[in-house]
C-alpha cells in the first residue's frame, strides 16, 4: 500500500487533522502519548512498561508518565503481570479503541477533503 504524499502535503494533512481534533474536543495528547497509544494498538502484545520504553527509545519514567496521563482518559490501562509481579502490562481499552478509530477516520475524511481541493 503507498501512498504518494509530498512533505508539505503530509505536514498539512498531520495539521488538519490535529486541529480537527481540538475543535471535536478530542483530548490533547503529547506525540509521546499517541506514539506509545498507536504501539500498543497497532503492534502485538503484551506492553510493558520497559518493552515500550525499550522500542520508542525513551526513558520508562517518561513512558510512565505518558501512561499517567493516558490512564487518566481511560485510553489504556495498566495491570500487574500475575507471572511477573514485577511487570506492568499495558492493556488497550474500549474508549481507546474507539478513539483511535475515530481518529483514523478523521484523518482518512481529512485526507479526501484535501485530494477534492486539488
Amino acid at each position: 500500500m503507498g501512498v504518494d504524499l509530498k512533505v508539505p502535503q503530509a505536514l498539512a494533512l498531520w495539521g488538519e487533522a490535529l486541529a480537527e481534533t481540538v475543535r471535536r474536543d478530542q483530548p490533547d495528547l503529547s506525540a509521546r502519548q499517541m506514539a506509545i497509544l498507536l504501539t500498543v494498538y497497532l503492534t502485538q502484545g503484551p506492553h510493558t512498561v520497559r518493552g515500550l520504553a525499550s522500542g520508542l527509545s525513551v526513558s520508562k519514567p517518561a513512558v510512565t508518565r505518558a501512561l499517567d496521563r493516558l490512564g487518566g482518559l481511560g485510553l489504556l490501562r495498566r495491570k500487574t503481570d500475575d507471572a511477573d509481579r514485577r511487570n506492568v502490562l499495558v492493556q488497550r481499552t474500549v474508549k481507546g479503541s474507539v478513539f483511535l478509530t475515530e481518529f483514523g477516520e478523521l484523518i482518512t475524511q481529512v485526507a479526501g477533503n484535501m485530494e477534492a481541493d486539488r
